[in-house]
């Protein structure tokens, strides 16, 4: 993307002019320095891409963590009129609602010094980790299974691996409408049916850390947080089941995309009318996907919970475990927002983003209504994460807000990065303990290979989007 079509709106904000086939504007968001970074990725040319889908609507927008995808950058987020436009996986990505959980704990950091290495030992035991990984529960029948799919975090609460609560605080109660397990393959199901409890590889992580600034008083209250605590952040999604259904689509979506004629820039950008069988089946896979994932950090959940009562000998009282949030990552859902002045359904994708309903919005739990709902962006295993909040500005993005650090080294240069080194030791120098569940994955989830999510936020926070809550620092993280 040459630079002379990015116009500068304002120190947060950048544009992409719609011209050719786009049908609507780019709309970045960025400071100066990570622009740099932005630059010297293809990423930008997918935002203009985004922007000439049937039906998008106001704009294509990249958060400040965008980095290349599939199809969409990761970082992406585009709604769609329900009658003209279209349902993409490329929208979703292959980890259908991958996302994160936050968990907290009536524990401070003095109370845990020098147990962290116990507690992560524990969570590496409990927690199965990496490629391939099975559950540590027993494997679902494929009856359960197809219920998971339905019900998706309610699944593991009936059975008590959880609480009513757990579903009050995660995004959708844990539950998308519209799941249809009929439209998910015998493949995916096979994958799906021992995976369930199971961290996998990756940028998937448990992560202890403590909570060591409070930004606003008000809503860190609401959310349980407090200065020197404990908490657990979880960060898994869809496993085999959901990379298998995104893959049987791409496939199912380049033909429909032939079908109707939809004329896109990029192949990776198939699609089908929303309304359409093509469409709907699609969307109903997703959704079961989407459930399975909420199902899997319940499971996980439930097990690190456990894990960490039996590393310190304490009790569940004295521990007072309970979910803050869980916010889904890459994910298509059909919302009600402003266009044009007027409240209109519209199918938001997220890829690499996280909802930021501000307050008063339906659907959050009454504890948040008043401030907003909690938004979790995680960053790497070596600096920070941070809690925002959602704000009623978030609207200018279809309440979309960053999801992470982002990227700025490929896997294969990370590990390039970290030849000769111990990164290990050198995390465990910063006071870090460390574990993985693959060779090599250390190595290309080292701290250099993201952005700093410190960077990522504040832009996010100066534009209005999304505000400050919380930061968090690593204490001991289980990598997949």
């Amino acid at each position: 993307m040459a630079d002379h079509r990015l116009i500068k709106i304002d120190d947060w904000r950048w544009e992409i002019p719609k011209e050719g086939p786009m049908r609507v504007p780019g709309r970045i968001f960025a400071d100066e320095r990570l622009m740099e970074d932005i630059r010297n990725d293809d990423c930008l040319q997918q935002v203009a891409n985004v922007a000439c889908l049937p039906g998008v609507i106001g704009y294509s927008f990249a958060m400040p963590d965008i980095h290349l995808g599939y199809g969409f950058p990761i970082g992406g987020v585009a709604a769609m009129d329900i009658d003209k436009g279209v349902i993409s996986p490329g929208g979703v990505g292959y980890d259908i609602n991958c996302g994160v959980r936050l968990v907290r704990t009536a524990l401070e950091a003095s109370d845990v010094e020098g147990r962290i290495d116990d507690m992560v030992k524990a969570l590496f035991a409990n927690v199965p980790a990496g490629v391939g990984s099975k559950g540590a529960i027993q494997k679902a029948s494929e009856a359960d299974e197809i219920k998971i799919l339905r019900r998706g975090a309610r699944w593991a609460v009936d059975r008590g691996l959880g609480t009513a609560a757990d579903l009050e605080y995660t995004e959708e109660n844990g539950e998308l409408p519209g799941a249809d397990p009929n439209a998910v393959s015998d493949r995916a199901l096979k994958r799906g049916r021992d995976q369930s409890g199971t961290l996998g590889s990756g940028n998937h992580f448990l992560e202890i850390s403590r909570v060591t600034e409070i930004f606003d008083e008000t809503a860190a209250r609401a959310f349980g947080l407090f200065a020197g605590q404990v908490v657990l952040q979880i960060h898994s999604g869809s496993r085999g089941l959901g990379h298998q259904v995104c893959t049987d689509y791409i496939k199912v979506m380049l033909e429909a995309a032939r079908r109707y004629d939809i004329q896109i820039p990029d192949r990776q950008l198939c699609a089908a009318p929303i309304a359409s069988p093509e469409g709907k089946r699609y969307y109903g896979a997703m959704a079961a996907a989407a459930n399975y994932a909420w199902n899997n950090r319940q499971v996980i959940m439930h097990l690190s919970i456990n894990a960490i009562e039996r590393a310190l000998g304490i009790s569940p009282n004295a521990l007072d475990a309970h979910l803050v949030w869980d916010v889904a990552h890459n994910i298509a859902k059909f919302e009600m927002h402003k266009v044009d002045g007027r409240d209109t359904k519209v199918l938001v994708h997220r890829k690499g983003a996280t909802r930021a309903f501000g307050p008063g919005r339906e659907g959050l739990p009454e504890r948040y209504r008043g401030v907003g709902q909690p938004v979790l962006i995680p960053g790497d295993m070596g600096r920070q994460s941070f809690v925002c909040v959602g704000t009623d500005k978030a609207e200018e993005t279809f309440a979309s807000t960053c999801h992470g650090a982002g990227r700025r080294l490929s896997r294969h240069a990370a590990i390039d990065r970290a030849r000769g080194r111990n990164i290990v030791k050198e995390l465990a120098a910063k006071g870090i303990v460390v574990m993985a569940g693959e060779k090599g994955t250390v190595a290309e989830e080292m701290p250099e290979a993201y952005k700093d999510v410190a960077e990522v936020v504040s832009v996010m926070h100066h534009a209005g989007i999304s505000r400050q809550v919380a930061r968090l620092v690593p204490m001991g993280v289980v990598k997949g």
